[in-house]
């Protein structure tokens, strides 16, 4: 397992539950990826997190369009919440579950894959050990029958198996630490700000956590004078509100936009940012991430019964089957509406107006929450659909 992050951790939980011989590097243990931090509540339970790993439970959002027309989504449904989290936190956990677990932790930087010469032959990965302190590390080598590649938007794995490249946003925050009385409008507030001043092609957002906010956008447009004058756009909307607060941090890092070309190749394995399972217009990757490694790692417990038999390629491949028939849609539907509602500030203004409406409101935190589209009723689709048209034509976000 390369990279330890919550799709790391994850499969590596699975495999050695199932008694199968795990090896889990990072590079970094105290490593605090550049996130949004939001997850989903059906990961709470499903990965079994405990109550401390939850820095806030938002129960409100705040979608604001380009003129600053602002709609409230609530939660109205009791114990229903979205989870905020500091990454630091939330992956050290699961790291440690692995490890008490079973699986060996490594702190090693892998640098090299070496490919099998013959049908059969384990990999080598080569690495740094930085298990004496030193940055600079030891030189080691391992060998191993599989491999799962969980190290991220730039990966060395997915590059060593040639699995191609893809486009990728940046995304930037800031950690700010607010006075008491700003802090407690964000007790259980999250804010989502849309608009070509704060990003031409996504949202910028303002998630509280422990002790302070994170102010944040992202876009595909990397640039990196683009991304301080974005940063600035979501600093000068959100000006009153996080008034007097001091940056504590300032964190990047690429968020992949779509899957890579090749997710599985030979006896390697993708999964989470590696592999390009962040969603379109959400950004969501979080849950993605575990959720798309544990579903590999199941697959190599069953395919190679319970580590009795080495997996091949083919094998690998069913877990791309299983994704891609239960999150397909997910991922084309999202893509979709990034493409509708994130075009021009016109877009954006009628996808603020459309998250007004309360069965917009239902479906959409049922989708997100528990990972399942609940059919709605057809009145309520037609409403749904007529309601879209009827907010892009006001804001004349159809006109070419």
């Amino acid at each position: 397992m390369v990279g330890s992050g919550p799709a790391g951790s994850s499969a590596a939980e699975t495999l050695v539950k199932a008694g199968i011989e795990t090896y889990l590097f990072e590079r970094k243990l105290d490593n605090a990826k550049p996130c949004g931090g939001a997850i989903p509540l059906c990961m709470v339970s499903e990965f079994e997190l405990p109550p401390e790993i939850v820095d806030r439970r938002v129960r409100k959002m705040k979608m604001i369009s380009p003129s600053n027309v602002e709609v409230d989504i609530n939660l109205i449904n009791e114990g229903e919440y979205i989870g905020m989290c500091r990454r630091e936190v939330l992956d050290g956990f699961l790291r440690q579950r692995a490890a008490r677990l079973g699986a060996q932790l490594i702190n090693g930087t892998v640098y090299a894959l070496e490919l099998p010469q013959t049908s059969g032959a384990p990999y080598t990965l080569h690495y740094a050990d930085h298990s004496n302190g030193n940055s600079v590390g030891e030189n080691k080598s391992l060998q191993v029958d599989l491999v799962i590649g969980a190290d991220g938007a730039n990966s060395r794995v997915a590059k060593a198996i040639e699995a191609g490249d893809y486009n990728y946003a940046i995304a930037f925050q800031e950690r700010i630490r607010l006075p008491a009385d700003k802090m407690a409008y964000y007790q259980d507030l999250a804010e989502m700000y849309v608009g070509d001043d704060v990003s031409p092609d996504f949202y910028a957002w303002v998630f509280p956590k422990y002790d302070h906010v994170a102010v944040g956008t992202g876009t595909m447009k990397v640039n990196k004078m683009r991304i301080k004058d974005l940063q600035a756009g979501i600093r000068a909307r959100a000006a009153e509100r996080i008034a007097g607060g001091q940056i504590i941090k300032v964190e990047a890092h690429p968020i992949p936009e779509h899957p890579r070309p090749v997710r599985v190749r030979g006896r390697v394995a993708l999964v989470g940012d590696a592999a390009g399972t962040v969603t379109k217009s959400s950004g969501e990757g979080i849950y993605f991430a575990a959720k798309s490694a544990r579903m590999c790692a199941e697959t190599i417990v069953e395919t190679s019964n319970s580590g009795q038999r080495i997996p091949s390629e083919a094998d690998l491949k069913l877990y791309l089957k299983r994704w891609d028939k239960r999150y397909g849609t997910t991922y084309l539907v999202l893509d979709l509406l990034q493409r509708v509602f994130y075009r021009s500030d016109a877009t954006r203004e009628a996808f603020v107006e459309m998250c007004s409406d309360k069965d917009v409101q239902r479906l959409t935190f049922d989708s997100y929450l528990y990972k399942t589209v609940v059919p709605a009723n057809p009145l309520v689709q037609m409403k749904i659909t007529a309601k879209t048209f009827g907010s892009l034509l006001r804001g004349h976000a159809l006109a070419p």
